[in-house]
């Protein structure tokens, strides 16, 4: 793995390099700075508009109860498509672009889940919270338990049993 990684970091600033001077040659150098430069304005403007609208899309997932994973995924997938279009480069510019539209990245989330499936555990530890609105709790005074915001709503604080319950502060 070490040595993939070493061989990208070599290979594709080389092949990035080469890129941009045959089309330097082939145009002009001025040309070629202003392709590198309108690529990575118009790739920011995307990925902040892409980011944007996934950020939406996980918050209407957390509203409605479920777990947002694909929404994280497109997240991080737009998140490295505008770190590839801010590098100068064809090659990364081109991947960037197509990471930014969603058929790119339903196509390459695909392909990672694909590759990728059953390799993954998840484990959890700690205690599991009863809910606030058992008959048997008294969230005020159980300490360790789910328990109101001071403030309403539907957010919650976990206090620590060794601390006990937060008395009287507001966030």
């Amino acid at each position: 793995m070490l040595i993939r990684l070493f061989a990208l970091f070599i290979c594709v600033p080389f092949i990035e390099l080469v890129l941009l001077l045959r089309m330097a040659d082939a145009t002009s150098w001025m040309m070629t700075l202003t392709i590198v430069i309108v690529t990575g304005v118009i790739g920011s403007l995307l990925a902040r508009r892409e980011g944007l609208a996934a950020l939406m899309r996980f918050r209407a997932a957390l509203a409605s109860g479920r777990m947002p994973g694909r929404e994280i995924q497109d997240g991080m997938m737009i998140a490295f498509a505008a770190a590839l279009l801010l590098t100068p480069g064809l090659l990364t510019d081109s991947l960037g672009f197509f990471l930014l539209t969603p058929f790119g990245r339903r196509t390459v989330g695909g392909f990672l889940r694909r590759r990728y499936a059953g390799r993954f555990q998840i484990h959890t530890s700690g205690f599991h919270p009863q809910s606030p609105s058992s008959p048997d709790v008294d969230p005020a005074s159980a300490s360790g338990q789910w328990r109101p915001h001071p403030s309403g709503g539907d957010r919650f604080t976990i206090d620590a049993p060794s601390f006990g319950p937060k008395q009287g502060q507001s966030h």
